[in-house]
């Protein structure tokens, strides 16, 4: 893009704010119909009718966020330089703690590029590549007067020792980081280091959860809207993903072969699901009335309904239905599947449906199910 180009771009400026009591990013801009579409997508940005803006957790991660998200589309101006507390909790660019503040040297910057375009050639998903390559970025910038030429062994585990496990950063951060090292040494150094030394962190095995029947249904007949009552109906009936949903397009529900096609699910992989009946005739009455142009659901200006919009029908999806547990739109995933099992499905089908690579990952819904633990009788029961 040309600097004349750049130029002509809506202008967002960012600003540093108090909302209720917390540091927020405020994002000032004239109004702009596709500005609002692309800030709905961005996980944390919310529109404020106290300021009449958009807001964002004042966190390195949201900037970062935002000035991807607006490439090509508005030109990001800071009000002033940010200094952003770093913290230890997940988020989808991890913050690398004081390690972000040591600039890296241009052998190093230069390292960075090369496994973000091995990543991004290798087809990893956008976020992935980002926070791959901030894992690596901390590792560079733990040793900040290291030519990457004398990494060594004990570099691995002092990084590990003193910077993984001593921030106490969850088991999905660790473990990414261990991916990222494992990923850097071996395809673009290639040298003999055992990234291994870095000892992955154990799974907390925590079960799915799991609704009722009962519970399901009073979620997806509560909502008076058809559009918000198809999408969560459709969730749960084919068992998909909440990325899956909001990347369906008209074209891909094939009413004659009752089939729908999911594109590019986790892992890029397609696969085919079965259309219910009844949904069918849902999504039938949903499209006399909304005639949605190209996604299978829009949002309210147009283009791809927001996942924080598809959250926030769920919320209030469960709230009408009086059920106090904190659902989330993996909860109707999870439901289905161990639904399907109840019925006396083969695991391998259900396997299938979900799109699962490992018939172990779907074995987990057996933990959960209530067919078998309700054919054992307690000994208790016979004294």
């Amino acid at each position: 893009m040309d600097l004349f180009t750049i130029m002509e771009l809506p202008v967002i400026t960012v600003r540093e704010i108090s909302h209720k009591g917390k540091a927020r990013l405020k994002l000032e801009f004239e109004y702009n119909a596709l500005l609002h579409t692309e800030l709905k997508k961005i996980p944390g940005a919310s529109w404020s009718r106290s300021i009449r803006a958009w807001h964002m957790p004042y966190r390195k991660d949201s900037l970062l966020l935002l000035l991807d998200t607006m490439r090509n589309k508005a030109r990001v101006v800071l009000s002033k330089k940010f200094e952003f507390q770093e913290s230890g909790h997940h988020t989808m660019l991890h913050p690398v703690a004081n390690t972000a503040k040591r600039p890296l040297n241009p052998e190093l910057i230069d390292q960075l590029e090369k496994f973000r375009d091995f990543l991004k050639s290798k087809r990893y998903s956008h976020n992935t590549v980002l926070t791959y390559s901030d894992a690596l970025k901390a590792f560079f910038a733990f040793f900040p007067d290291r030519s990457f030429e004398d990494y060594a062994e004990q570099d691995l585990i002092d990084f590990n020792n003193h910077f993984i496990l001593a921030r106490k950063f969850s088991f999905s951060y660790q473990n990414q980081v261990v991916n990222a090292l494992k990923i850097y040494f071996r395809e673009i150094r290639k040298i003999s280091i055992d990234p291994e030394l870095i000892h992955r962190p154990k799974r907390i095995k925590s079960l799915p959860n799991v609704l009722s029947k009962e519970e399901v249904k009073a979620i997806l007949d509560a909502p008076e809207n058809i559009k918000h009552r198809a999408m969560l109906s459709l969730l749960y009936s084919a068992g998909l993903r909440r990325s899956e949903l909001l990347n369906l397009k008209k074209s891909d529900i094939h009413s004659e072969r009752m089939m729908i096609i999911i594109r590019k699910g986790k892992g890029g992989k397609d696969r085919t699901v079965n259309l219910s009946p009844k949904i069918l005739e849902l999504l039938r009455d949903y499209y006399k009335v909304y005639r949605p142009h190209d996604w299978l659901f829009e949002g309210q200006y147009g283009g791809q309904y927001s996942e924080k919009s598809l959250a926030s029908v769920l919320k209030h999806a469960v709230e009408k239905a009086g059920i106090k547990k904190p659902v989330s739109l993996h909860w109707l995933r999870h439901s289905f599947a161990t639904h399907l099992l109840e019925a006396g499905t083969d695991l391998r089908y259900i396997q299938t449906i979900l799109g699962h690579n490992s018939s172990k990952t779907t074995e987990i819904y057996t933990h959960v199910s209530t067919k078998s633990l309700q054919n054992v009788k307690s000994p208790f029961d016979s004294l």
